[in-house]
């Protein structure tokens, strides 16, 4: 996979995004096969964890490049410039191939990457204040909770503040739960104003 955006790198970043775009481990599982998809400095403040790649995702090699990624930036209240190119946000879904789909939208992200992956990246990650959880797989990995829905996850957010900030996917899929949840938008302006804060924007 090409670079989308030119960011500043030092050798030991370059050379883990390297292997991580190289990685063929899941291929034989992968209806497209591996596509690797991940963008990130050292300088990164911001993490942002989804699931895994769209199929548009896959296609066009750049990160949340549809209707969900669209969401998530009004959510987060930044441009399409900085969610991309700001170098104080990192984008590291917990799969970096798409999985293909299931009966109810894509499959989970494959174990694999968190496995492979993750302790090394957050090694190279120093400077993260503020890591963004998006849908239950990211908030299972990072969180330890005793809540037994997403919703209840999202609604205590200030509980794992200020490291972790939970929301549900964007998805349009999702369009239902946010009409059943209004007091989400008042998570959301929290959100804008964490986001700011830590990127100083």
């Amino acid at each position: 996979m090409k670079e989308p955006f030119s960011m500043s790198r030092s050798i030991p970043m370059v050379s883990l995004l390297k292997d991580i775009r190289a990685c063929r481990v899941c291929e034989p599982e992968l209806p497209l096969g591996a596509n690797p998809i991940i963008s990130m400095t050292e300088s990164a403040r911001v993490l942002v964890v989804g699931q895994a790649p769209g199929l548009r995702v896959h296609q066009t090699n750049i990160p949340w490049n549809d209707p969900s990624g669209a969401r998530l930036r009004e959510w987060m209240g930044v441009s399409a410039a900085t969610f991309y190119c700001n170098p104080g946000i990192a984008i590291v879904p917990m799969g970096f191939c798409y999985p293909g789909k299931g009966k109810s939208g894509d499959l989970p992200p494959r174990n694999e990457c968190a496995q492979l992956w993750r302790p090394k990246i957050h090694k190279l990650l120093p400077d993260v204040q503020l890591t963004l959880l998006i849908g239950q797989y990211a908030q299972n990995y990072y969180l330890q909770h005793e809540y037994k829905s997403l919703t209840e996850v999202v609604a205590h957010w200030q509980e794992f503040m200020p490291s972790f900030f939970p929301i549900p996917h964007p998805s349009p899929r999702n369009n239902l739960w946010l009409r059943k949840n209004p007091w989400f938008d008042e998570v959301v302006t929290a959100l804008q104003a964490n986001i700011q804060k830590v990127l100083g924007i």
